[in-house]
């Protein structure tokens, strides 16, 4: 019987693919008692780019208000170059829909941090991310979605 090959994942290059950060509402923002509402969105994505060579990127949203005003919106789109070989194609789609991005999440967590912080407004943690859970939750939905077509909102 010969050997099953090698599998190989490999990190080849982290990077910052897009970044916004606005404060539509300064200075006059900065006058008022900080008591925001924040509003966390994430994005992934992924696309082959050679043989088993993928990048994934993942995109955080933050946007914060106080009552109807923004006060900041940070968006950072955190990619990665990845090599992904010999792994069955259900191991190599969970690769990439939910352990790359939790690789990426604590670099676009930190930069988002920095960027809030170097705007003129307190630290803002964002919260660990269970990047398995929301990729079943997306099979779960794919699944749904196949089995019941009629369903399809507009």
């Amino acid at each position: 019987m010969a050997d099953k090959p090698a599998q190989k994942f490999e990190i080849q290059k982290i990077y910052i693919k897009d970044l916004s950060f606005e404060t539509p509402n300064s200075p006059k923002i900065f006058t008022e008692k900080w008591n925001p509402k924040t509003d966390v969105h994430i994005q992934t994505q992924n696309e082959k780019l050679d043989e088993n060579i993928f990048e994934v990127a993942t995109t955080i949203t933050v946007t914060a208000t106080q009552e109807e005003t923004t006060a900041f919106l940070v968006e950072v789109k955190q990619a990665g170059i990845f090599f992904i070989e010999n792994f069955s194609e259900e191991q190599h789609k969970q690769l990439l829909g939910s352990y790359c991005p939790n690789i990426l999440f604590p670099f676009a967590r930190e930069t988002v941090a920095e960027l809030v912080t170097k705007g003129g407004f307190p630290q803002l943690l964002l919260n660990p991310v269970n990047f398995d859970a929301l990729y079943k939750q997306h099979l779960s939905a794919v699944k749904e979605q196949k089995e019941n077509p009629e369903q399809i909102k507009h």
